[in-house]
This record gives C-alpha cells, structure tokens and sequence, in this order.
C-alpha cells in the first residue's frame, strides 16, 4: 500500500537547514492542533524563549495592506534599534529594502505560505551574513492571517551597525 504523500508543511519542515529554526517551525506546526494556522496566545513563551534572540514577527492589517513590528528579539533590536515594536515596515527599512521585505510579508500571508530564504539574510558595508531565514503566518480566528511570526539563523557574531535586509534563494511552501 503507498504511503501518503507529505504535507506541504512536512516539506517545510524538511527543508529548513538549521538545527535551532526546526524546533521554531515545529511548535508552530504543534501550536496550530486543528486550526490552519496558530493564533498568537497559541504560542507558547516557554518553548520560544529560548530561541528569542532569533525571533522576529509582524501584525498585518489586511484593510490598509500595513505590516507593524510587534516582535523583536535581541538581534533584531541591535540591527534596527528599539523603534521596532509599533512601527510601520516603512519606516523600519529604507525604500529599496521595504518593497522587497513587504513583498516577502505579503506572501507569507496572502498565500497563505510558510516562506524560507537561505544564502545571504543581511548586508552590511563590505559583509554579507549568509544563514536562514523563516516566516509563518499567524491567524487571529486560525483561519486568515493576519500576522507573520519569524526567526532568522546566522552563524557568528552579529555585525556592527546597521544591517541591510536581503532575501536570498527563497522557497514556498502553501498553509
């Protein structure tokens, strides 16, 4: 008898390089039980604290299209300083990084898709930082996002100063 095929999200997970962004993407898969996609307060602190420093996510508001940071873990914080709680996409990043990290957003919940970049994540001048990066979407009523939890992985000391976001080798894999 031929077994089932997997998942889109077994894929996902299968995919992701990283040691430390497997056990992310499980909880999410875990947290969700029934649902398409985990809410928030599904989520829980105790297993992702751990794994803060790496985390990142977004409130997305489908009347007006806008992303706001709302979850900024310590690397996050050191590259884009503390305005990123509360802030608009727009004004975390500069006008030629924001179209391609909107864009990037937009279809993780539009989709909606858990998304994975690997290759180069951030730019500094004269360094890139090569690693992985993951994005999930979040669901208010566990049916159409409106949120997208992520987490970056990079080996290495964080460079200094301000970081360019880029998104490198990009895969899709449907919710």
């Amino acid at each position: 008898m031929p077994s089932e095929p997997p998942s889109h999200f077994q894929n996902f997970e299968s995919a992701i390089a990283s040691p430390v962004l497997r056990p992310i993407a499980h909880h999410w898969n875990q947290a969700r039980r029934q649902k398409r996609m985990p809410t928030w307060t599904d989520l829980y602190p105790s297993f992702l604290s751990p794994h803060f420093d790496m985390l990142w996510g977004f409130s997305y508001d489908p009347g007006t299209g806008e992303f706001t940071g709302m979850l900024a873990g310590k690397n996050v914080k050191d590259w884009l300083g503390a305005n990123f709680w509360g802030a608009s996409l727009k004004d975390i990043h500069p006008p030629h990084v924001y179209r391609e990290a909107y864009d990037f957003l937009t279809k993780v919940v539009m989709l909606p898709a858990a998304g994975r970049c690997s290759g180069g994540l951030f730019r500094t001048p004269g360094l890139t930082v090569t690693g992985e990066r993951i994005a999930l979407p979040i669901a208010a009523d566990g049916i159409t996002a409106n949120g997208v939890l992520g987490a970056s992985y990079y080996e290495g000391p964080p460079p200094p100063g301000p970081v360019e976001l880029i998104h490198d080798k990009m895969e899709w894999f449907a919710i």
